[in-house]
């Protein structure tokens, strides 16, 4: 099997771009931003290598920290006044957040209602998955990089994968469907797991999706040369099973999906770094502190939560958020021998 090679995305400048103060979240190459992704804190229950140090970070200050009526409300402007037609909950680990089901119900009973969807590791998930369905919750995404026990602790420096599996299986219970599980792969700790991942996601019937480490690490040891690539990936798994190319378009979304033994079943290939989608992205980020961000690896981010504290109307933080937009760069630039990563670490922007 080969695998597709699509051509890269072009951006293009749009000079008719609606200026601050009107219409949603575009910016200057015509990209207009609709899927909202929402980190509920900085914290985390895992430990996970390509994320955060085993000894942690230091967390946010819960002053700092928005509370979940102005979560509420930023989320409320960016679906009635910018057009936000998807929200994604993250952290860290969004189920750490005590309000969670209580402001998935509040974003839900907006109008437009939005989609909205939760990416978590799954510890704890079994316990409050009935109440996030009853909340509106359409569906999960989980982080699980290995169905092996002694990697899965080698990974995460904590023995918890039963908690995951359990949670998986709570999620899919509930009706939280499609499940989809996100896996990362790096080199010399779990490569040899993305056949295994897949044959226990077939079984299970989620939709699995491996992603490209990318250079997001709290301790900026990513290197492109130690990178498992797309092709790497797919080459593991062409080697178990038939892999041939989802034909169904693929608009904005991040994977590039193959079918599985002939289908239905698919697999998706989120190659961030090797096969960029910068082109069509349409995705916008708000951190657990009320910072924009418009790109996941912006050096620069916009204050809102500032703003809102001291009296800003929606219409200003509408228009602030506008703005943020406009400054959006054409692509990552990952592959620019003059690219820094981010200050933050994923764990403090959100998936």
């Amino acid at each position: 099997m080969t695998s597709a090679s699509l051509p890269e995305p072009t951006v293009r400048s749009d000079p008719a771009a609606p200026a601050p103060g009107s219409g949603g979240l575009v910016d200057r190459y015509g990209r207009t931003a609709t899927d909202l992704r929402v980190s509920l804190t900085d914290r985390c229950n895992l430990r996970c290598t390509y994320c955060m140090p085993p000894e942690g970070l230091d967390w946010l200050p819960k002053v700092e920290v928005l509370t979940d009526e102005e979560i509420v409300r930023l989320v409320r402007i960016g679906v009635e006044q910018l057009g936000i037609r998807e929200v994604r909950f993250t952290g860290g680990e969004p189920l750490l957040r005590p309000g969670l089901v209580g402001i998935v119900a509040a974003v839900t009973a907006l109008h437009p209602r939005p989609e909205v969807s939760l990416t978590t590791n799954a510890i704890g998930l079994a316990r409050v998955a009935p109440a996030l369905a009853a909340s509106g919750l359409d569906r999960i995404n989980v982080s699980l990089d290995t169905v092996d026990r002694n990697r899965f602790k080698q990974l995460t420096h904590r023995d918890r994968l039963d908690d995951v599996l359990a949670g998986l299986a709570a999620a899919r219970g509930a009706g939280l469907t499609p499940v989809k599980v996100n896996a990362v792969l790096m080199r010399g700790l779990n490569e040899q797991d993305a056949v295994p991942l897949l044959d226990y996601c077939l079984e299970q019937g989620y939709q699995l999706r491996f992603i490209e480490q990318m250079p997001l690490d709290a301790h900026h040891a990513w290197t492109r040369g130690e990178m498992v690539t797309a092709e790497d990936i797919l080459a593991r798994l062409s080697a178990a099973h038939t892999l041939t190319p989802d034909t169904e378009e693929r608009g904005s979304a991040p994977a590039e999906r193959w079918l599985v033994d002939g289908g239905p079943a698919t697999v998706g290939v989120i190659a961030s770094v090797t096969r960029s989608f910068c082109g069509t992205c349409d995705r916008t980020r708000l951190t657990a502190d009320g910072q924009i961000r418009n790109c996941l690896f912006a050096r620069e981010e916009s204050d809102l939560r500032t703003a809102m504290r001291e009296g800003a109307t929606d219409a200003e933080l509408a228009d602030r958020w506008r703005i943020a937009t406009l400054g959006k760069l054409p692509g990552h630039g990952i592959d620019d021998p003059s690219f820094l990563q981010p200050n933050r670490p994923m764990s403090a922007i959100g998936g």
